[in-house]
């Protein structure tokens, strides 16, 4: 079992920055690959970024390439997101993920989900 907690959400600017983290309780963290997915309102839910366990691997959806970066630090049991250069279009609620078997690349292939952070982009 595995209980993940977001932080670091808020109102911000456009242009501007933040870096949500995702604490992951349970000793097996080691040994799951991590996710970002984010959902906007009135839109499904969309995969954002996600990372492999030893973190030599990661992936982003093209709408965020090259301005955002997950990152994680095992040691911490925990798994970031620095969101940079954001866009109103980045505003949504951001769910952390995590999968024991591959990446988290889709919806179906998450094991454990967060409550999610809002986060808001004014224009």
């Amino acid at each position: 079992q595995v209980q993940l907690g977001e932080s670091g959400g808020g109102l911000v600017q456009a242009g501007g920055s933040l870096r949500l983290s995702c604490a992951a309780s349970g000793r097996t963290f080691n040994r799951y690959s991590m996710g970002w997915f984010r959902q906007a309102p009135g839109k499904e839910r969309e995969f954002v970024a996600t990372i492999s366990s030893s973190g030599g691997s990661t992936a982003y959806a093209d709408s965020v390439k090259g301005r955002f970066t997950i990152s994680r630090d095992n040691a911490k049991t925990t798994v970031y997101l620095q969101m940079n250069s954001l866009k109103p279009e980045d505003t949504a609620v951001y769910y952390c993920a995590a999968d024991l078997a591959r990446l988290c690349l889709r919806d179906s292939d998450v094991d454990y989900w967060g409550q999610g952070t809002q986060v808001t982009v004014s224009s």
